[in-house]
């Protein structure tokens, strides 16, 4: 964490609002990056002062919601004869799709507001809403209100409790020496233990095999 603001730190003006908004819009595309990660990031930024909060809040918002709509407009204009390219088959593969069928058949639009909260299914949901022609103005509504609640929850919770990010920070580097020690204190007695065990019945063989001679 401190490696990314540090590198963030030397981007001054937009920049770092740029960076935030375009790996958000890149997650609702499918990027293997966990959005809640980049959320976090965020708060971080807006709570060593490196970016305004509401501004940061409101880039967030527009990141997501663009990259969730650019996925379901590629649903509408293509449908399932997107997922037969090479890249898109990887992302949407055809058993996800179904499972997204499914979700939809049990909760209806409902699963759209859900998905907010399914990083893995998200993508998948968001296109499949395309490809079954929702109302863009249902999907939006559902997206949004689960990003009204989650996308300020998550950077307004790392801003105003930053102080206390940075103790458990700290905890943890204090502990990692601790920690790595204590695995290898446990390796080694399961090494010592194996060796004996295995010497022991090898002594026994030994002893079992004289004793039949």
């Amino acid at each position: 964490m401190d490696t990314i603001v540090d590198f963030l730190i030397n981007f001054s003006g937009p920049t770092p609002y740029l960076i935030i908004f375009g790996v958000l819009l890149l997650c609702g595309l499918g990027l293997p990056v966990p959005e809640d990660i980049t959320l976090f990031i965020g708060g971080i930024l807006a709570y060593y002062g490196l970016c305004d909060l509401t501004t940061m809040i409101l880039v967030c918002l527009a990141g997501v919601l663009l990259g969730d709509s650019i996925m379901f407009w590629l649903g509408e204009r293509y449908g399932r004869q997107l997922t037969r390219k090479w890249f898109f088959r990887k992302m949407l593969p055809e058993d996800r799709l179904d499972s997204v069928r499914e979700r939809f058949a049990r909760w209806g639009n409902k699963v759209i507001f859900i998905a907010r909260f399914m990083p893995g299914l998200r993508a998948p949901i968001f296109f499949s809403a395309g490809t079954f022609h929702l109302p863009f103005s249902v999907f939006f509504f559902y997206d949004g209100l689960a990003a009204l609640l989650s996308v300020p929850a998550i950077v307004g919770c790392i801003y105003y409790f930053g102080d206390q990010l940075e103790k458990v920070i700290r905890i943890i580097k204090k502990m990692e020496h601790g920690i790595i020690l204590t695995v290898a204190l446990v390796v080694l007695a399961m090494v010592i233990k194996w060796y004996w065990t295995h010497r022991k019945l090898r002594n026994e063989k030994v002893s079992q095999a004289r004793e039949s001679s």
